[in-house]
């Protein structure tokens, strides 16, 4: 019993320091990478859109979603990037990610001919190691909440990929519990993918040219 003690309260314990032990290299390695003001954000040829649904579950706005099309739109428009390549899930004929993205940043005056759409963007990881396989870029701006660009920027840079971060507007703290504990989690994971399991995307295929640059923006 003595020793069923011990394990019980070891386990826990162990538990706690791997995820603040994962969490606090994440931050600290994104940290120099991330930028909060469009201004001092560098220029990429194409920024990387990732994904989330319109709608929370409750069937309410999820403002996630409404504050990294907006942070996208801001980049394009201000000269950023020239493109923007919309990363989300599209598992089944009823939730299409990469279409209602795209459907908002046009909304918000970012023209067709600016977004490539990535259906295959099941999760985080599969989003930034498509960006290079599929879709050719060694140099990109991660979009999306600072919490997750800081795991972002990690794998991509992990990866070979030349990573900044442009962080949208965060949600309260109320609203975004669930999402901030799932992504103590999903810290743990990323270790796990990159140096135990080494994780590949889900789907890949043939490559997807994006055009080059344009000589000017609108």
């Amino acid at each position: 019993m003595k020793r069923f003690l011990i394990i019980f309260a070891i386990v826990p314990l162990a538990i706690a320091v791997v995820i603040t032990a994962c969490t606090w290299y994440i931050d600290a390695y994104a940290d120099p990478y991330l930028y909060s003001t469009v201004q001092t954000v560098p220029r990429n040829r194409v920024g990387l859109l990732l994904g989330t649904s319109k709608w929370l579950s409750d069937g309410n706005r999820n403002m996630y979603f409404y504050n990294r099309m907006k942070a996208a739109a801001d980049l394009y428009h201000s000269g950023r990037v020239q493109y923007l390549l919309v990363s989300g899930d599209n598992e089944t004929i009823y939730y299409n990610e990469p279409r209602e993205m795209k459907k908002e940043l046009m909304r918000l005056l970012v023209p067709d001919t600016a977004i490539v759409l990535d259906h295959a963007g099941f999760s985080t990881f599969d989003s930034i190691i498509r960006s290079k396989k599929i879709f050719g870029q060694t140099s990109i701006t991660v979009i999306s909440q600072q919490f997750h660009n800081e795991r972002a920027v990690f794998i991509a840079r992990e990866n070979g990929i030349v990573a900044v971060g442009y962080n949208a507007q965060d949600v309260d703290a109320y609203n975004g519990f669930k999402t901030r504990v799932r992504e103590l989690l999903a810290r743990v994971k990323v270790f796990l993918d990159l140096y135990i399991i080494h994780q590949q995307p889900r789907h890949l295929g043939k490559q997807i040219p994006i055009p080059p640059p344009r000589d000017t923006h609108p």
